[in-house]
């Protein structure tokens, strides 16, 4: 072994006491065996320690002082009180004590560099890995970042006054997480679940990793069931799925999270978590946010995650991952969750000034090399979980800003390329007085349709064409006037469904009365009204349904159980009659029953079916028309083993 090969490790020896002759041979024993070589010991008094000694080895610290001891001791205490939140925490303490153990284990430790703008460049840590936790001196943690040759880039999460050149920085071995909980649900947190509402410290169920694997093909199953928003124009022509990614995009004062704010407020009682992630908003913004869902109790089954404008970059760039994280524990407990994550220009915009502070090459409008990948690992860890996995989902509602209505520019055709569509909104039509100004041309759902109703679907029917129709229709004739009587009533059409889609803020409709308008809408009810009386008429006629048909399902009970039910009793060949409610109709909007008969054969039901049958089920259809709809299934008993 070369002499320069001795010279580049060296060893020092802090302690309060400096070893006697004896205790430095076992030091010097104990270094040529885990190093293999003669290393250079040098020994210096330190009376911070308190007792006992700590060994620097290079970059490796072995601690056995008093100092250290209290510190590994606090650690086993704040990891027993994080797992048992809920328990008494006098038995936690006893046990930590009585169960406490001494590890003479190595730690890394490196130094401070430089820092400066949230960013810490670090060297001594040879064997840091890219997401993991290292602990500065005082305290304050960081996340590495940038892995160089002989240093190491690392996002701080707090203030680094207190942090300077020279600090002292360990590795943890542990990766970035966040506190998970039902306690979270209703509360407004920090990019690392840390309460900011003014309110008491939420007790955490569990941490999960702010970045996971999404889930794989197999572990996925197909969007089946639809994500309603509330909003006609939506549900209607770009209908969202659970599990789906629908992207809203459109320029700055559109109503992108007026949509997203609807879409929120439209699952109270629907068993769904929404979780909102504020990304580089005003402080302001995100307060009347959580003011409109509190007048509404709809804070009750929400989690907002902030990271405002006046927050560092590197809070801003943690924050959808943290609350994706927190979507993920619902989703894993089988709940199906909504996550806004508005919005994900102003993510990209601070990851490319931490980008551009770590010295990472810029690309493309200065943004670096993985800006695609930075929102495809968020985006694709949405899905609808296979029933093996407890069947939740998650539905992601990413928020994009355009420039002047430029799809084309770098970020938003990222993550158009990414989701599984997109809502766009049109200036030009939301200045008009369009709310929500959806572009019908521009917006598209790829998987919406699969999760659609049947009644919606057919409710539809070629609304969307139609719409685009009227559109191309208004420009070419708008400087004419000489009109044949067919323009002239595609025109007035049009022009009705239009007003009929405007919608209010945070007044979502339900599946019902999105149904009403269409068929009333598609069957040209509204065509002979005025264009400024649309809007009234249509409240009137929801209004009539709500009043004169709100007792159909008692009535429809009744009269299966008093009248129908009995007649088809009467002959004897229908007997053993059941009236059950269905539980589980997830597909369907209202309430569905079964009413099931037993019969003896094929032939005696045919010939029932023939002669009283028949006019029993057209009198139970000419009574409530298309208020219900039913089906008939055949079904044979299979006799089982006894």
């Amino acid at each position: 072994m070369t002499d320069t090969k001795q010279s580049r490790l060296t060893a020092t020896l802090l302690c309060v006491t400096p070893p006697d002759e004896h205790q430095e041979q076992g030091i010097r024993a104990f270094l040529q065996k885990k190093y293999g070589e003669d290393v250079a010991l040098t020994i210096q008094q330190d009376s911070s320690l308190k007792s006992g000694f700590q060994l620097h080895v290079g970059s490796e610290v072995y601690d056995w002082s008093a100092k250290g001891r209290m510190e590994q001791f606090r650690q086993q205490v704040e990891q027993l009180v994080a797992k048992n939140t809920r328990k008494d925490i006098i038995p936690l303490l006893r046990s930590s004590i009585d169960e406490f153990r001494l590890l003479a284990k190595s730690s890394e430790v490196g130094k401070v560099k430089s820092i400066g703008d949230g960013i810490a460049v670090v060297e001594g840590l040879e064997h840091a890995a890219y997401g993991e936790i290292l602990m500065f001196d005082n305290g304050i943690k960081g996340m590495v970042q940038d892995l160089r040759r002989n240093e190491t880039g690392c996002i701080l999460f707090d203030n680094a006054d207190d942090i300077s050149a020279g600090s002292k920085v360990a590795r943890t071995g542990k990766t970035a997480g966040v506190p998970v909980g039902d306690a979270f649900l209703g509360r407004v947190v920090d990019a690392l679940g840390r309460p900011i509402d003014g309110g008491d410290a939420i007790p955490a169920d569990g941490y999960r990793p702010v970045e996971e694997p999404a889930p794989g093909i197999i572990d996925r199953q197909s969007v089946d069931t639809p994500m309603e928003t509330g909003l006609l124009s939506i549900d209607a022509m770009f209908p969202i799925g659970r599990g789906q990614r629908e992207l809203i995009i459109g320029d700055r004062q559109t109503g992108k999270t007026a949509i997203a704010l609807d879409a929120m407020l439209n699952q109270k009682g629907k068993n769904v978590i929404c979780v909102y992630v504020a990304i580089g908003q005003k402080a302001s913004s995100v307060a009347q946010l959580v003011e409109n869902l509190r007048k509404r109790d709809a804070m009750d089954y929400c989690v907002v995650v902030s990271a405002t404008a006046g927050e560092a970059d590197t809070m801003q760039y943690i924050a959808p991952y943290a609350g994706c994280a927190m979507a993920e524990y619902y989703m894993h407990k089988g709940r199906d969750v909504l996550i806004v994550y508005d919005d994900l220009s102003k993510h990209a915009i601070a990851y490319r000034a931490m980008s551009l502070l770590l010295e990472r090459a810029p690309g493309r409008e200065a943004y670096p090399g993985d800006v695609f990948y930075l929102h495809s690992r968020l985006l694709e860890r949405s899905a609808h979980l296979s029933d093996k996995l407890g069947g939740g989902s998650m539905t992601a509602l990413p928020i994009v800003e355009t420039q002047a209505g430029d799809v084309s520019a770098y970020i938003p055709t990222n993550i158009i390329s990414i989701t599984d569509g997109q809502i766009f909104l049109e200036s030009d039509l939301f200045f008009s007085g369009m709310r929500p100004a959806v572009n019908v041309g521009l917006s598209v759902s790829r998987v919406g349709g699969a999760a659609q109703t049947k009644a919606m679907k057919k409710a539809a029917g070629s609304i969307r064409i139609d719409l685009a129709q009227y559109r191309e229709m208004e420009v070419f004739t708008q400087f004419s006037s000489d009109l044949d009587e067919n323009t002239k009533e595609q025109l007035q059409y049009g022009k009705g469904l239009m007003e009929l889609l405007k919608q209010p803020l945070c007044n979502p409709l339900s599946m019902a009365e999105e149904v009403i308008i269409l068929v009333a809408a598609t069957n040209k009810v509204f065509l002979p009204v005025e264009v400024s009386e649309v809007k009234k008429k249509k409240l009137e006629m929801l209004e009539y349904f709500h009043s004169a048909h709100k007792d159909i399902v008692d009535e429809c009970l009744e009269y299966l159980k008093n009248s129908y039910i009995p007649k088809a009793s009467e002959s004897g060949i229908l007997y053993s009659p059941y009236l059950r409610r269905i539980l589980d109709s997830r597909n369907e909007e209202g309430e569905s029953f079964s009413v099931q008969f037993h019969t003896r054969d094929i032939d005696s039901l045919n010939e029932w079916v023939r002669m009283e049958g028949g006019a029993l089920q057209q009198d139970l259809i000419g009574r409530y028309k298309e208020k219900i709809a039913g089906f008939s299934t055949l079904l044979e008993d299979i006799e089982l083993p006894k």
